[in-house]
């Protein structure tokens, strides 16, 4: 199969694993730098024209979209869908990923375990907002923040009201959580693929640190998960509708505990701390996704969603 990998930086080690993994199976992969795609709509025909020329015979799309280019990337990847590419991981659904507070909705609906969390529209009852999480110690996080960025541990109530309120003041969106003690700077990394999981990691912050997310100097080892802690992350993955996922879990008293469904997790961590071909099997799902038949919808499933866009929306497409 003809397949393309949309990723800003060819060299990165996730990008370069999977172009290596796809060509070790026999197929042509090219590398596209999704923000210089120019998106062509018109009737019946849309297109995408990269480096001026019109993308065609593609067959999959495999895609490495950062934070800071949702937007766009997203953009790209519903022109693909269009175009009836089959596509790895579906733009709608790192649409949903991406927002923390919409992705933590769907999982509180799904039944996932997660820390107790709250979010208000820049009230003034800081107090209420800390007691709701179960009282300070609290961590506080900004939406838009990743890998560890904008988050922030309130060891005490006065702290945590005065981060708030400055976070407030600069009209940032946070969301407030509760501080899980036992998990001692840990957590648990499950990287699932096509409805299983294919690897998992613990990771450790380093000495005196909360996060443990390898970009801020944490370290991550091969871990066993347990029958709960897998399930927690495929019905999370399944919630959001996502073929490849980077699920983080702490380990809790009252069990795993969801924190942030990564749509694009990186290669590097995983396969290190196992030793796991996982760009293989991202691969391998891929080959899977081209041989599949779309079954058309009936015309009554077709009138109901377009009787009901809203309620569609946060409902998984695969």
């Amino acid at each position: 199969m003809k397949l393309a990998i949309l990723s800003r930086e060819p060299k990165l080690y996730s990008t370069s694993r999977l172009v290596e993994a796809a060509q070790q199976r026999g197929h042509e992969v090219v590398v596209i730098d999704h923000l210089k795609c120019n998106l062509v709509l018109e009737k019946g025909a849309p297109g995408i024209v990269y480096q001026d020329a019109r993308l065609e015979k593609v067959d999959a799309i495999i895609p490495r979209i950062g934070a800071s280019a949702t937007f766009y990337g997203t953009a790209v990847v519903r022109q693909f869908e269009m175009m009836k590419v089959k596509t790895a991981v579906e733009s709608q659904a790192i649409i949903r990923s991406r927002d923390k507070l919409r992705s933590m909705q769907i999982l509180s609906r799904a039944g996932v375990g997660m820390p107790k969390t709250a979010f208000t529209n820049y009230s003034n009852e800081v107090s209420e907002l800390i007691d709701l999480v179960g009282g300070a110690p609290v961590i506080i996080k900004l939406l838009e923040g990743t890998q560890g960025l904008g988050v922030v541990l309130a060891e005490s109530a006065k702290a945590a009201q005065s981060v708030i309120e400055a976070f407030h003041n600069l009209k940032a969106r946070i969301i407030v959580q509760e501080f899980i003690a036992e998990s001692k700077g840990a957590d648990l990394r499950a990287f699932v693929v096509n409805g299983e999981v294919v690897g998992a990691m613990k990771r450790q912050g380093k000495e005196g640190e909360f996060r443990s997310n390898l970009h801020r100097g944490g370290t991550g080892t091969l871990v066993k998960l347990t029958r709960a802690e897998k399930a927690a992350a495929l019905l999370a993955t399944k919630a959001l509708g996502l073929g490849i996922a980077g699920v983080d879990m702490l380990q809790s008293k009252r069990g795993p505990l969801v924190l942030e469904v990564n749509s694009s997790p990186g290669l590097e961590g995983i396969e290190k701390a196992t030793g796991l071909d996982i760009a293989g099997k991202i691969i391998e799902y891929t080959e899977q996704l081209t041989r599949r038949k779309t079954k058309p919808k009936s015309d009554t499933a077709v009138k109901a969603a377009a009787a009901m866009p809203d309620a569609q929306s946060d409902v998984p497409q695969n």
